[in-house]
């Protein structure tokens, strides 16, 4: 069997540095807010090149304290794609405002520039953008709309560490970037974790403080403030990690290769462009007979997954919520898209046999 995931052997080649971290960690005995988190923030900071870096207990938090940082009055709109995972949408509700969806480009996934100035408002504040699947969005006219309405920018870096547009990095374009290190992305930790990364003093206090039950110094609450904080053992964990982190995208961008010289176009493959320089946290196809694909590939011993099966706008979770229903790009993606095998622990042979047994189809 081919798997989709398996997370024991994507962090095998790491056990015996993570054994011994976890064991350093054990005997110091500070295991909240002590150095492994100030190191990994400092490193994944001068990864991408931003002044500040804190760590928080997961995405979801990293989206909710960059929209609670920039202080917007309620209901106010946040513009963010149809089709993202709803952990995007969760954040502005949770932060008591309004998510406004715009469609993405068919051809990319990704928040399609195109249509967003026609959804701006006055109430309009921020706009959430998602570099889904590992590809960047494009971000010169999306930063041109931010400049032209003075909107804030939040990038949900989630699943494009490292990815790059024009050779910036994502996270690097906005106000803020959110980060994710569920143990599924390309740098993942061994539990939940995530990150928000700033140039803005500023900015950067408030999230610290809104991490961390709203204080500055020990017993003083400055904020109503949450617990969210980055824990010594994962940060650890990711410092590790990170040092091969290009090393991960590599690998993986040499099976989307495989699949791009391999695969017949009988299936919708990724978009390529040289501005982009994609990960690939996600190797999607689409294919309108997509349910009928997946069994058959499970039945040739290959696992897929999809992301996602449900758009937000169908959730239930989000009725009377999203009133706006008329998303019809982002339920196409949502009814023909399916997730190939392409983690770190695959083998060119195992991407050559996924292609042989795909393109009988």
């Amino acid at each position: 069997m081919i798997e989709y995931e398996n997370l024991g052997r994507v962090n095998q080649p790491f056990f015996e540095d993570y054994k011994k971290d976890f064991d350093d960690t054990l005997k110091n005995g500070w295991y909240i807010l002590g150095d492994r988190v100030k190191k990994f923030e400092s490193e994944f900071a001068a990864y991408l090149g931003t002044k500040h870096c804190t760590g928080v207990a997961s995405g979801l938090d990293a989206l909710l304290f960059s929209l609670k940082a920039i202080n917007p009055v309620k209901d106010s709109e946040i513009i963010t794609p149809s089709n993202t995972y709803i952990a995007t949408i969760l954040s502005i509700v949770q932060a008591g405002l309004k998510p406004i969806l715009v469609e993405p480009d068919i051809r990319s996934y990704n928040i399609d520039p195109a249509r967003i100035e026609e959804k701006i408002t006055p109430k309009t504040k921020a706009l959430m953008i998602v570099h889904l699947y590992g590809r960047s969005c494009d971000m010169e006219p999306i930063l041109e709309l931010c400049r032209k309405y003075n909107l804030s920018l939040i990038e949900d870096c989630a699943q494009s560490h490292g990815a790059k547009y024009k050779g910036g990095i994502t996270g690097t374009f906005g106000d803020f970037g959110a980060f994710s290190f569920y143990p599924t992305k390309n740098l993942g930790a061994l539990g939940d974790a995530g990150a928000v990364v700033t140039n803005s003093d500023e900015f950067d206090k408030m999230i610290r403080r809104l991490r961390n039950y709203g204080s500055d110094i020990k017993y003083y609450n400055e904020i109503a403030g949450y617990n969210s904080r980055l824990d010594e053992i994962q940060a650890g964990f990711l410092s590790i990690k990170l040092r091969k982190l290009d090393e991960i995208n590599t690998h993986k961008r040499m099976l989307a290769n495989i699949y791009f010289k391999e695969l017949k176009n009988d299936f919708i493959k990724p978009l390529q462009d040289k501005d982009h320089f994609d990960v690939y946290h996600i190797f999607n196809i689409r294919h309108e007979k997509r349910d009928k694909l997946k069994d058959y590939l499970l039945k040739n011993e290959i696992r897929t997954d999809i992301h996602y099966p449900v758009p937000p706008h169908k959730q239930k979770a989000m009725q009377g919520i999203i009133t706006d229903q008329n998303f019809p790009i982002s339920e196409e993606i949502h009814k023909t898209t399916l997730s190939l095998p392409i983690s770190f622990f695959h083998t060119e042979e195992e991407i050559v046999r996924v292609t042989s047994v795909l393109n009988k189809f």
